[in-house]
């Protein structure tokens, strides 16, 4: 997946395709609700995927939520195409966790 930072235009156009995902600087976040030993297995699953891609989020576990943000730090910390794939695979796998849009 392609690792040269995106135009605003690009990250707007790719944003709207992901309902949920709001962009905090250079950086895409989402975060969702579950119960706690829930959300632990979901970062689990999001783990696994993301050592396989090679592409990482900043996770953060709290009690009744997991929050997800994701830019690309061998890109000069911008976010790139390879934040909007695995953003993509985390609703995914959010999803099949029953994970629920959370407003922290």
């Amino acid at each position: 997946m392609g690792k040269d930072p995106l135009s605003d235009e690009e990250i707007a156009a790719r944003l709207a395709k992901l309902p949920g995902w709001t962009r905090e600087g250079d950086m895409i976040t989402r975060t969702f609700g579950i119960r706690y030993h829930g959300g632990v297995a979901l970062i689990v699953n999001v783990a696994d995927v993301e050592r396989l891609i090679g592409h990482h989020a900043d996770i953060d576990l709290r009690w009744g939520h997991v929050r997800f943000g994701i830019t690309t730090h061998d890109a000069g910390n911008r976010l790139t195409a390879a934040d909007f794939d695995l953003a993509a695979r985390i609703d995914r796998i959010a999803a099949a966790h029953e994970a629920q849009p959370h407003n922290a």
